[in-house]
């Protein structure tokens, strides 16, 4: 990665000129047996979209505090990046009364009615499916989602040393979160460029953003992200582990 990136939005951008069709987040739900594999270009046309619709649609500026009501999942990796590039606050499972957005999964809606401003729901069903019925006051984000650009442009540059993330009560700059991605991806087994890492920790830790999302990006590897993991048994697990080919794991 580029040394002078200073956001998470930085560490995509470098990671989408390096090398765009290299596997980024593989995402499994071992719940419903979902299986999806996004490409850094794919990941980051996401996060484009995403990042469209939060700064055009919903209107959200930097300094905006976003509660993220999301589990370790795919989207919410997207839904973390779209924050970082419009420069909004994301405070994981933050209280929505105190936010300005809240984007709730399909089992936190009735916490997140609390916010009185914009919501946005996901259905975190396969594929990025949709609500069969869209829950009353919020946007359903598969419908509203495919029709945004596919790139992305600030209204105003993101200030690297202003909040970007608050996770367990801790808050951290974008700058702050480039330099503890980066301090843990050795930690972590990620050696460099082609690492791939399976973790199975939940979003709501550093260690679990780290893990899942922010450590891969900055080091040049992937992650591997398993929901329900408990589910699989250690003979599945081991059988995932060879065919993800799977470099490192964080597991506890």
């Amino acid at each position: 990665m580029n040394a002078t990136d200073r956001t998470p939005a930085d560490l995509l951008r470098s990671a989408l000129a390096a090398d765009p069709a290299r596997p980024l987040v593989t995402f499994y739900d071992d719940a419903t047996g979902e299986r999806v594999e996004l490409s850094v270009a794919t990941f980051a046309n996401w996060v484009a979209k995403t990042a469209n619709l939060l700064q055009g649609d919903l209107a959200a500026e930097p300094g905006d505090r976003v509660a993220l009501l999301l589990p370790a999942h795919w989207q919410t990796a997207v839904w973390l990046l779209a924050c970082s590039s419009v420069g909004v606050l994301a405070d994981v499972d933050g209280d929505p009364g105190a936010a300005d957005l809240v984007v709730s999964g399909p089992d936190t809606l009735d916490a997140a009615r609390a916010c009185s401003g914009e919501r946005v729901a996901l259905a975190l069903r396969p594929l990025g499916g949709r609500f069969p019925q869209p829950p009353d006051g919020f946007v359903d984000y598969a419908v509203e989602v495919p029709s945004q650009g596919d790139r992305f442009q600030p209204y105003a540059p993101v200030n690297p040393d202003e909040p970007a993330l608050i996770v367990a009560g801790a808050e951290f700059t974008a700058a702050e979160v480039v330099a503890r991605a980066r301090a843990d991806a050795l930690p972590l087994g990620l050696s460099g460029p082609g690492a791939r890492l399976l973790s199975g920790l939940p979003y709501d830790t550093w260690a679990g953003l780290s893990a899942g999302l922010y450590a891969p990006l900055a080091a040049g590897g992937s992650v591997v992200l398993c929901r329900h993991l408990e589910r699989l048994g250690e003979e599945g697990l081991a059988k995932r582990i060879e065919s993800e080919k799977v470099t490192a794991t964080a597991l506890s």
